[in-house]
């Protein structure tokens, strides 16, 4: 929790009790159904929350900005984000029943109305969005097929509106194909060493009518 307070200094104190009680929300409900490997929900702040919020070192999100966010897991990024941008709608979605279960029970404990989940297929989703975010649910030329048309005509933020990927690794061989992609190393906002390899893809993708 320290490290969101060093590196989010204005947070309000609705936000800071709401990311305060996402230690206990998860402990809880991964006891019961395990969405988050047991090795790393004692380093929640870091590898899950924190990993989140750096799409928020790239890209601010204006309100009225409406996100999805595909293989949300237990809530990853989506969740972090929502209370960072309480006036940005946020559609999490994953095909994992019992996940978006805890989603949904996360995003009502913590009263964020601003937070929709469902179960459902990248590929089968209805709406256009101004990006749309992930951590790692698949390899780039497959995440680019499932939301392509998935995007705002409209920009209104300094990125183009687009794909905000979370990926750590090399990724030469996975965006050969995509040369407008722009990787942001996440060492360069936190210093834990967890963040070493760890990036945000920003690829803006045009509207497809």
């Amino acid at each position: 929790m320290e490290a969101i307070l060093k590196h989010f200094p204005y947070l309000t104190d609705l936000q800071k009790e709401q990311f305060q009680q996402l230690d206990s929300l998860y402990h809880e409900w991964n006891e019961k159904i395990n969405v988050i490997s047991r090795k790393d929900i004692d380093a929640l702040y870091t590898k899950h929350v924190l990993h989140s919020l750096g799409i928020a070192k790239i890209q601010s999100f204006e309100p009225g900005t409406f996100i999805l966010d595909v293989g949300t897991g237990g809530g990853f990024p989506g969740i972090p984000l929502a209370i960072l941008f309480p006036e940005t709608r946020f559609y999490l979605i994953d095909v994992i029943a019992k996940k978006i279960k805890v989603v949904q029970a996360v995003a009502d404990a913590l009263g964020l109305k601003n937070v929709k989940a469902e179960q459902i297929r990248a590929e089968n989703v209805k709406g256009d969005f101004d990006f749309i975010v992930s951590r790692a649910v698949t390899n780039m030329p497959d995440f680019v097929s499932w939301v392509k048309t998935k995007i705002k005509k409209q920009h209104k933020h300094e990125l183009k509106n687009g794909i905000l990927y979370l990926k750590g690794g090399d990724l030469t061989e996975e965006l050969k194909d995509f040369p407008k992609a722009t990787l942001y190393d996440l060492a360069d906002f936190f210093e834990d060493e967890f963040f070493e390899t760890k990036k945000v893809v920003h690829l803006p993708l045009k509207f497809n009518p």
